[in-house]
């Protein structure tokens, strides 16, 4: 029994490919359109690719973006057409690996450099790889005029990235925060500008970092309210005293620069402008402090070794 070409069409029609919406397929280009491409994925007609879909960033030449029968994957995002034809993309398997990796993100401190869209009341708006994402304004490092970002690439972290409901909340202040981390030290002497107010302390940005400076390292003295002694905008000196990198904390002190107790409550100003002799003053002391174990043992041993050596000697009473 012959098989004609006719018998080969009517199988081909008869046959049922099983394309679904988000599936994985592999398939080579096999022509090119002014609006995309057809791809070659085995079925019953060529899958079409549309030049939008082509990935993330626009492609201007197609041929050598997807050179003629050359294998690679492709994503179903429209199901057969009544003439069989599949649509696919590229652009959406890009952005499903962006968000896979923008949640991992989320875990780490990993940065990444997005570009600022927009400005909104909350915040502003930036393209990150091609996903649009929200940065608050109380996560920017200078909250004071977010129009002036409008356009630049600045760093940020993840702090939400859900591909479900496309939320991506990015923050420029923990990434800057995370930057700065690594340049600090304790007992390091840092200048920047009171922030906030609180009842328990006061803030301090310094540097693309927060510090606490908590009510009770204010001054030796009782301090009634830290709105007492400063105010937001005021520029500062302080000394950082512990660092949690975990929790994102710094706790700054400034009573550790005072000459005597109240002295920040009394003459704040004289105290900031002479902040720095001071904080060379303090690591001059801690210097001398830590060299004094050294100094007693050397001052010890001559002792040990003469009495060693008396010991060693053979007495006048054993010679007789």
């Amino acid at each position: 029994m012959t098989f004609s070409m006719d018998d080969f069409a009517k199988a081909l029609e008869q046959h049922t490919y099983d394309f679904s919406k988000g599936q994985i397929v592999r398939g080579r280009p096999a022509s090119y359109d002014s609006d995309g491409v057809y791809v070659d994925i085995g079925g019953k007609a060529a899958a079409f690719l549309p030049a939008s879909e082509v990935g993330l960033k626009q492609v201007a030449d197609l041929s050598q973006a997807l050179p003629l029968n050359e294998e690679r994957e492709f994503m179903i995002i429209r199901e057969q057409n009544a003439d069989g034809q599949v649509t696919l993309s590229i652009r959406a398997m890009e952005i499903r690996d962006l968000w896979e990796q923008l949640a991992e993100m989320q875990d780490t401190e990993a940065t990444l450099q997005v570009r600022v869209s927009g400005v909104n009341k909350g915040g502003i708006t930036v393209d990150a790889e091609g996903l649009r994402g929200f940065v608050p304004r109380s996560h920017l490092v200078d909250r004071s005029n977010p129009d002036s970002l409008v356009g630049r690439a600045i760093t940020v972290c993840v702090l939400e990235a859900n591909a479900q409901t496309r939320k991506l909340v990015l923050s420029q202040r923990l990434a800057s925060q995370a930057a700065s981390f690594s340049r600090l030290s304790i007992g390091q002497l840092i200048e920047g500008t009171v922030s906030g107010i609180r009842p328990f302390g006061v803030f301090v940005d310094f540097d693309g970092a927060s510090g606490l400076l908590h009510i009770n390292q204010i001054s030796k003295n009782y301090v009634s309210s830290p709105d007492a002694v400063f105010k937001a905008g005021q520029p500062i000196k302080a000394v950082i005293q512990d660092i949690d990198e975990i929790k994102r904390r710094i706790s700054l002190s400034t009573k550790v620069l005072e000459s005597y107790p109240g002295e920040v409550l009394e003459n704040l100003d004289g105290l900031m402008a002479d902040a720095e002799a001071r904080m060379q003053k303090i690591r001059e002391a801690e210097a001398a402090v830590a060299a004094q174990p050294e100094a007693e043992e050397e001052a010890i041993a001559p002792e040990t070794e003469a009495e060693a050596s008396e010991a060693d000697t053979p007495s006048e009473a054993s010679d007789s």
